[in-house]
């Protein structure tokens, strides 16, 4: 299986640098894994395809300020973090840049010292892990110093954070937004439930694993970095009920889909669970518990696109994409949704 099976050409245009001032009128097109049929719609007109007894499982992760700029204290040398996964209290794994200047002992200050981190170990691909030291609560911190990680294809200043943030966010810990989420507004997700649709929540924290290039040409190389996930009981409950009851289980987002694929057993059944998970979904994955699925368009060749193809075949996937392009649609994390059922 070759990466470049799963290109496709997208105009530059396209790549939403904005999110909408109305989160749910987004454009949705919804797709058929059965037929192949494309519907062009409203992310709002979502309701009618739910039906009373189905189960919508949200990602309640919350994308932290993890973006932070700061200076090497002997040279003044200008130095950019990237916290991506945390170790401890006060220890973090970080993505630096240049890392060649920050080896082991270096002592990077932010905030003229507000926040001290020195290099304690280089790890895999060249992550760094990093001692913060301050004073006060870090969370605070952090605030006050950094901003949000915008992927880089969004050049764009964002004004407000809240909006790389979906209306559900919860549990700090995500160096990027489920974007899928992003569409849903608090009185959106009360129609649904007054409709009859359950809600379970779900905990992934989003790393740039998942957003990381293929670079072998033969898929199945690829290996996943490992992202922190967590079910809780009454979650797991309304999975399985959903389940045993014969109604559908629809994830909202590829993080939500990686979740329950990976808490499950091999009968689809889900208990209490928290852990690293590093499944890569692609064609030839049967999934365990999800059915359908609500997601965002994503980058060529990337292992999400390979993940929707898992789930609807590569073909329809990408006849879908080019429906899209044609249809103008806006692409990426601001951009627009599709559902398959």
């Amino acid at each position: 299986m070759d990466v470049k099976d799963f290109r496709y050409d997208l105009p530059q245009e396209l790549i939403a640098q904005d999110p909408l001032e109305d989160r749910s009128s987004s454009r949705l097109l919804v797709l058929d894994k059965d037929t192949g049929e494309i519907t062009h719609k409203h992310f709002y007109d979502i309701i009618d395809y739910l039906d009373e007894g189905d189960c919508l499982v949200l990602n309640e992760t919350k994308v932290i300020p993890a973006r932070l700029m700061g200076v090497k204290k002997d040279t003044g040398a200008v130095v950019e973090i990237l916290l991506l996964k945390r170790k401890s209290k006060t220890v973090w794994e970080c993505l630096v840049k240049p890392g060649k200047k920050c080896r082991v002992g270096a002592v990077i200050e932010f905030g003229e010292g507000l926040l001290t981190g020195t290099v304690s170990d280089i790890v895999e691909e060249g992550n760094r892990i990093i001692e913060f030291e301050f004073d006060g609560i870090f969370e605070e911190i952090l605030d006050k110093l950094g901003t949000m990680p915008l992927p880089p294809y969004i050049t764009h200043t964002l004004k407000d954070r809240n909006r790389y943030q979906t209306v559900y966010a919860k549990n700090d810990g995500s160096a990027a937004a489920p974007t899928a989420g992003l569409h849903f507004t608090k009185e959106l997700l009360k129609d649904i439930e007054d409709k009859g649709v359950k809600l379970a929540k779900v905990t992934l924290h989003v790393g740039l694993g998942t957003f990381r290039p293929v670079k072998v040409s033969d898929v199945r190389q690829h290996h996943m970095h490992s992202e922190f996930f967590q079910v809780s009981k009454e979650a797991a409950d309304i999975i399985n009920s959903t389940r045993a009851n014969g109604k559908r289980v629809i994830c909202v987002g590829t993080t939500s889909t990686r979740t329950v694929e990976s808490a499950s057993d091999d009968k689809g059944y889900l208990k209490e669970k928290s852990g690293w998970t590093d499944i890569f979904i692609y064609p030839g994955y049967k999934f365990k518990v999800l059915d359908a699925l609500i997601t965002n368009f994503h980058l060529p060749e990337s292992t999400l696109v390979m993940l929707v193809s898992a789930l609807a075949g590569r073909e329809k996937v990408l006849h879908a994409y080019e429906e899209a392009v044609k249809e103008k649609y806006r692409f990426f994390s601001f951009g627009d949704a599709m559902f398959i059922k």
